[in-house]
């Protein structure tokens, strides 16, 4: 039972409600435990800011830094030794929510190193290590949706790894997601994996589409009429590309073998502009069958104000397209955006990354 009231709403309406977050102090304090029972939080997400932010704030991992050190680990080889670590022991905590829910929540998720963004062959390598490494069903390896991320993709549903798809930002590139989805799993039917054993969602980035167009329209008209209209509109286009795949013949032989429709997840829901409600990108994205996955901050936000009014996602296509249309008419190249955005999403993982090497380098010296 859910204790509060707005994300009961939620977890009713049939969203599950994601931690953008995971650190050691978490997992150790219970932190982890009390928000599954008081919020209804039944996953969590990582990625490389995440764990820079944790390893340089955090004292829970002296210990085993020192450890380490003595040991003559390198720096790689500690990084993902404390990551594999911190993220085993956060799906043994949700590993009751996993159970629960079938295998459909109590997802932990760990992210191939962003380094291998543009490397498909080994983001695959480091994929199948991950999951050998951490050795958990509730785990969910983190691909980003390349070019090279998506053969990558099919190739790792394909030995049965459920994988979360990161760093979408077009319906263009969903579409993509979508089909590298479903090649693997017809894959992995053809090599005899338990199709009903792979979970995947496609993380869909909300928050940083509007930060970029907001800026380009504010350069063409102050107070822009379109300001804030382009991240709900390109997540709802998007849920509604997700309903026309997963009712396709194409779709309905796999879910007869037991797979599992691939869901939508709306990432980066923290909202960046002060001026929009702290709460826009969870009130306006509630549908069923989705995830949103928040910073605290925004999970907090919600548990106190939310204006949960039911689904306000499906059949808004029509009018979500009317503002892509206005978008384009007033001047705004939204292939150019998404392409932007992608790029920039790869290289502050990647910054991140070499910053969580540097502050481990630093602590083994």
């Amino acid at each position: 039972m859910v204790a509060n009231a707005n994300l009961k709403a939620l977890s009713d309406l049939g969203v599950s409600i994601w931690l953008d977050d995971l650190s050691r102090r978490r997992i150790k304090t219970g932190h982890f435990d009390e928000l599954i029972k008081d919020y209804g939080l039944v996953g969590a997400t990582s990625n490389p800011t995440i764990f820079a932010n944790a390893l340089s704030r955090e004292t829970e991992y002296d210990q085993q830094v020192d450890e380490l050190a003595r040991a003559g680990a390198s720096t790689d080889t500690a990084v993902r030794t404390i990551t594999t670590d911190d993220v085993r022991d956060a799906a043994d905590i949700f590993r009751t929510v996993h159970d629960r829910t079938g295998g459909v929540d109590g997802r932990v998720s760990l992210e191939v190193d962003p380094r291998l963004a543009y490397d498909s062959d080994k983001t695959v390598a480091e994929a199948i290590d991950l999951w050998k490494t951490v050795d958990r069903p509730n785990l969910m390896v983190k691909i980003p949706a390349t070019e090279a991320g998506l053969p990558a993709i099919t190739k790792v549903i394909a030995e049965g790894i459920s994988v979360n798809v990161t760093l979408i930002f077009s319906v263009e590139r969903y579409r993509d997601v979508m089909d590298a989805y479903l090649a693997g799993l017809e894959q992995a039917k053809s090599k005899g994996h338990d199709l009903a054993s792979i979970e995947s969602v496609a993380s869909f980035f909300v928050s940083r589409v509007d930060a970029e167009v907001d800026k380009r329209l504010d350069a063409i008209q102050e107070n822009h009429p379109l300001r804030g209209e382009a991240a709900i509109a390109n997540a709802r286009l998007a849920y509604a590309a997700c309903q026309e795949v997963f009712s396709s013949e194409k779709w309905k032989a796999l879910e007869a073998e037991g797979a599992r429709v691939q869901r939508p997840l709306w990432a980066s829901t923290g909202v960046k502009d002060k001026s929009y409600s702290d709460t826009r990108y969870v009130d306006e994205l509630a549908a069923p069958n989705t995830v949103n996955t928040m910073p605290e901050s925004t999970l907090e936000a919600v548990a106190d104000h939310a204006d949960v009014r039911g689904d306000r996602v499906t059949g808004m296509a029509a009018e979500s397209q009317r503002v892509f249309d206005d978008l384009a008419a007033a001047g705004i190249d939204l292939d150019d955006v998404f392409k932007v955005l992608e790029e920039e999403g790869v290289e502050k993982f990647e910054k991140s990354w070499n910053e969580l090497l540097d502050t481990v380098s630093e602590r083994l010296s």
